[in-house]
């Protein structure tokens, strides 16, 4: 039965993700919806459904954040006119593209439905920055890649302490360093800009 209720949410999620979403809740959202209703149904404790809840919410974001890290990366490697920023988005293709396979096997061995694609907010400020070239690019790129990783190290640190599955927490451990290092990267990009 639950294997089912599985699949129904992923089917779920992939539909309304390639269709363009008709219901107006981007991928995110929909993420968070399956796994409060898969929470709602669990015969467990509502502690125990609580700290579920609170790990699926972390999945979901880290998840979509990863998956435009990853995007916008692919950006940065073809539009981006400095080699620094270049290399910059070649390192967040390779670095969020494994966390990303590893944080989707942890969430489907949690039953945790992930995002199949960045929250909408993310895709419109993806879009805008796609629409810029040459340095205009750079500058947007670096600017968003600043903010978005200083909420990435936030969301990490406050997941540490909230987290209570002890394979998120190992996940968020070995991420959060990682985090850290393409922060204090871009930070040295941004200040030669």
């Amino acid at each position: 039965m639950k294997n089912r209720l599985i699949l129904w949410a992923a089917g779920i999620i992939l539909a309304l993700s390639s269709c363009g979403n008709a219901s107006n809740k981007d991928a995110k959202e929909t993420a968070d919806s399956i796994n409060e209703s898969m929470a709602d149904t669990s015969t467990m404790s509502t502690d125990t459904t609580a700290a579920q809840t609170e790990d699926a919410k972390f999945a979901t974001e880290a998840a979509s954040g990863g998956l435009a890290e990853v995007e916008l990366g692919k950006l940065a490697e073809q539009k981006a006119s400095d080699a620094k920023v270049k290399e910059f988005g070649a390192m967040m293709v390779k670095d969020h593209s494994k966390a990303n396979e590893e944080l989707k096997a942890l969430a489907a061995k949690k039953n945790i439905a992930l995002p199949a694609a960045p929250a909408e907010e993310k895709q419109k400020k993806m879009q805008e920055i796609s629409a810029k070239t040459g340095a205009d690019f750079d500058k947007a790129y670096v600017e968003e890649m600043l903010a978005d990783h200083k909420k990435d190290v936030t969301l990490f640190e406050e997941a540490s302490n909230r987290v209570q599955d002890p394979e998120m927490k190992q996940f968020i451990d070995k991420t959060l360093p990682v985090l850290r290092t393409h922060l204090d990267h871009i930070q040295k990009i941004a200040e030669k800009k």
